[in-house]
């Protein structure tokens, strides 16, 4: 089954948790500018959310469920 686009709601706190976790590390090389521009690129269509969930390893997935509400999380185990 293909991913199913979420509610503008939905798309717009996962775009805020991933861009908190990036904040959160250095930037000397550009890597973290880089990743903030890729996710400031997106419009919520398809399944452009879970491209923000699928950047991380699994330690930074499970942090960002974390930080997530339960209909974002929910939107991520049917949808990933």
């Amino acid at each position: 089954m293909d991913s199913e686009k979420p509610t503008d709601e939905i798309f717009e706190e996962m775009r805020k948790v991933a861009t908190q976790i990036w904040e959160g590390y250095d930037n000397a090389y550009g890597y973290v500018t880089e990743k903030l521009s890729r996710i400031n690129s997106f419009e919520n269509i398809q399944d452009n959310a879970m491209v923000f969930y699928r950047m991380f390893d699994w330690h930074n997935q499970a942090r960002m469920k974390q930080m997530l509400s339960s209909e974002a999380v929910r939107y991520i185990e049917v949808n990933g």
